[in-house]
């Protein structure tokens, strides 16, 4: 990891055991769990949240629009995929 990402983190748990009634151990426990979340790459985002979805009863035609628009909106912007693309991130 470079030093201005461990920067970063170490700013940011400083900030949140500032902000938060959170301790440093469990502040930088907090910001290792969404870096991981937020690392996931996006063909493994995808087949996780379809199975989700799937597992509630949610249909391909309600899934897929819905994953697309989780895409769009995740902090780093994963690039726009069709319909068609998600479906073969999924079934091949």
């Amino acid at each position: 990891m470079s030093t201005a990402r461990q920067y970063s983190h170490e700013d940011l748990i400083t900030h949140l055991t500032r902000t938060t009634p959170l301790g440093p151990g469990e502040a930088a426990r907090v910001v290792a769990e969404v870096v991981a979340y937020f690392s996931e790459p996006i063909e493994e985002f995808v087949r996780r949240r379809h199975g989700e979805m799937k597992s509630r009863g949610g249909t391909n035609e309600q899934i897929f629009p819905a994953i697309a628009a989780e895409l769009s909106a995740r902090p780093v912007a994963a690039p726009e995929l069709s319909l068609r693309q998600l479906r073969r991130i999924v079934y091949g």
